[in-house]
């Protein structure tokens, strides 16, 4: 998956998230991609998708809960 793709899902996923829950939809984002996320540029995805290249700490938050959660439907 592209950096460009990954960045659009996150713009959704923000885009989605009430008012003051954007930094906390990020973290499903990167545990669901995870694997995806792996060699990309996380500040870049980030300041694509979000308009703030910090929101790559989340991001990776995400990354490294994927090897102890999972996801609810």
């Amino acid at each position: 998956m592209l950096a460009s793709e990954l960045a659009e899902i996150l713009t959704e996923r923000c885009a989605a998230a009430e008012k003051r829950e954007k930094v906390v939809a990020i973290h499903p984002a990167g545990i669901e991609f995870a694997n995806e996320l792996v060699g990309q540029p996380i500040n870049e995805i980030a300041e694509i998708g979000t308009g703030h290249a910090s929101y790559g700490t989340e991001i990776r938050k995400g990354i490294r809960l994927a090897r102890f959660v999972a996801l609810r439907g």
